[in-house]
């Protein structure tokens, strides 16, 4: 079976470490593209249909009006199944102790029944702050591994991280 690399990052003005900058990949796309590269897994990007301003406050008021209300934001789309995957990468940016709403989204368009699932986040100081919990109460029958936390600041140099984790959770090869 195949293997899928699902992600939320978003480019524009970020965080970084007490000072914001432009980036044109966002951190967690760039992990992303990490761990596609060293499982052979395809990609997909989740992107909202109305995306968040580029401009890093009003993004951060955006997402956190969304996450107060629960709100499940459009996508552009949806992978037409995930029938022929059997593990999922999921990969997004920590916001505020939880997964953003769009990652929400697409989480619950599916059945995750027999699906092995592997969270990844970025963050700039929160780790996974149970956010593995969170896609195991969405995912109902989903094997949701150990997850992996990787600080945005330091995505770039994140590589020999990401093949420790890949290995820890049985990935012989990588």
């Amino acid at each position: 079976m195949a293997k899928l690399v699902v992600f939320y990052s978003r480019a524009d003005e970020n965080y970084f470490g007490g000072q914001y900058r432009n980036v044109t990949v966002g951190n967690t796309e760039k992990v992303a593209c990490m761990i596609a590269e060293a499982t052979g897994a395809e990609r997909f990007k989740i992107q909202q249909k109305v995306p968040y301003a580029a401009d890093y406050q009003t993004c951060i008021r955006q997402a956190k009006a969304d996450q107060q209300a629960k709100a499940r934001p459009e996508l552009v789309a949806l992978p037409d199944s995930l029938d022929d995957y059997d593990e999922i990468y999921l990969d997004y940016p920590n916001y505020w102790g939880d997964l953003p709403m769009a990652v929400y989204t697409l989480l619950e368009a599916f059945d995750w029944t027999g699906k092995t699932i592997y969270p990844f986040c970025t963050h700039e100081g929160s780790g996974l702050s149970g956010t593995e919990r969170h896609i195991a109460r969405t995912c109902k029958g989903a094997d949701v591994k150990k997850g992996l936390a990787i600080h945005g600041s330091f995505a770039d140099q994140s590589g020999k991280a990401v093949v420790q984790w890949l290995k820890s959770n049985g990935k012989d090869g990588i």
